[in-house]
């Protein structure tokens, strides 16, 4: 089957569900995003996500790619952002990430001047790079059960025609395929930024987000990207789906312009497990675990409040919601000094305290909203 038939038939019967992401246009021009990145499973809770970094505006909206259950892409060098929708279409219905990585770029014409990554639920990897990236470039797949050569028949080129003209289509290139994780880097200052990668994921702790940050900064540290740093992102998925891809993505960040992209995505990641608990806090209220939330509402806080360059106002809003939610549990007197912290960081928490009993967030007793403001004097 060609790619543009592959590409039409997934498009019109897997796309919508192969992403939490909008699907690209299948048939966009490449674009020249040279970066490093990394594709992993976590085999402890299963769940997958990609990192990358790079000089180039806004990579997180090509390169890296993840779906709840399936899988996770990261499709750079010259990339194709179909590789990401059609790499997850394909691990959704079955295929593993060997098979589908080796069935999209059979039918790539471009596959000389792709680096493409996958993983599949299972923490089957493989990684790709084209002959025709720019050097350093290179990839390493964890676990390494073996790799493939381009499969054009050996040669390195294949005689076919364009607009009637007999031209030699590159095929040249080099696959790894393994398990847990792959690594991948075009246009680096030298060619340890990959092995870097690698080892910082295998030897560093703690969740899969933080070992994929570990990854990126040990990459940046071997030498990065020889034109320097520009933006970066990362998305984790859960180990199985919901059918809501809402609910089952964990981290999807991206810093899309700055000096030090990595430190503002692990500042984001930091920020985002906040939020996390605050969410979860929201929802024990909702079961009616009191303690649980006000466990979770803490921890939040917690986090936020020991992250470098969280403004008082993100801080503020974690600490507000932690006290209304202990007036609705009858624990007016514990509430009181959250209150006037948040306060004295943002006024503008006063006027919203008066407004939240018209919509039942807070009891519709004057006297009580009294000496709650009363905290902001």
């Amino acid at each position: 089957m060609s790619r543009a038939v592959l590409a039409a038939v997934l498009v019109t019967s897997l796309i919508p569900v192969a992403s939490a992401r909008r699907a690209p246009d299948v048939a966009r021009v490449t674009r020249p995003v040279h970066t490093f990145s990394i594709v992993a499973r976590d085999p402890r809770t299963g769940e997958m996500g990609a990192a990358v970094q790079s000089h180039w505006f806004a990579v997180g909206s090509n390169v890296v790619w993840a779906r709840a259950g399936v899988g996770a892409v990261a499709t750079q060098s010259f990339v194709d952002p179909s590789y990401g929708p059609l790499g997850l279409a394909l691990m959704g219905a079955g295929k593993s990430a060997p098979d589908a990585l080796k069935a999209l770029l059979a039918g790539d014409a471009g596959r000389a001047v792709r680096q493409v990554a996958f993983v599949d639920a299972a923490g089957a990897v493989a990684t790709w790079t084209g002959a025709g990236d720019i050097p350093s470039a290179g990839g390493v797949a964890g676990d390494r059960s073996g790799g493939w050569q381009d499969d054009c028949g050996g040669a390195g080129a294949a005689r076919t025609t364009e607009h009637g003209q007999p031209f030699v289509r590159p095929c040249g290139g080099r696959g790894d395929i393994g398990r847990g994780f792959a690594a991948q880097a075009n246009l680096m200052a030298n060619d340890t930024i990959w092995p870097a990668m690698a080892k910082a994921f295998e030897t560093s702790t703690g969740d899969l987000a933080e070992r994929l940050l570990a990854a990126l900064e040990a990459g940046q540290a071997a030498g990065g990207d020889i034109r320097g740093r520009q933006s970066a992102a990362i998305i984790v998925v859960k180990a199985a789906s919901s059918g809501q891809p809402w609910q089952d993505t964990i981290f999807d960040l991206r810093v899309d312009d700055a000096d030090r992209p990595i430190p503002e995505l692990r500042r984001l990641v930091a920020l985002e497990r906040a939020y996390n608990h605050m969410n979860a806090g929201d929802l024990a209220v909702e079961h009616g675990d009191n303690e649980g939330a006000l466990r979770e509402y803490s921890a939040a806080e917690a986090i936020a409040s020991k992250t470098e360059g969280v403004l008082p106002s993100r801080l503020a809003e974690m600490i507000y919601w932690h006290a209304v939610a202990l007036v609705n549990m009858g624990r007016v007197d514990e509430s009181l000094s959250l209150f006037k912290r948040a306060f004295a960081m943002e006024k503008g928490w006063v006027e919203l305290t008066r407004r939240l009993p018209k919509v039942g967030l807070l009891p519709d007793d004057a006297a009580l909203i009294e000496r709650i403001t009363a905290q902001g004097r």
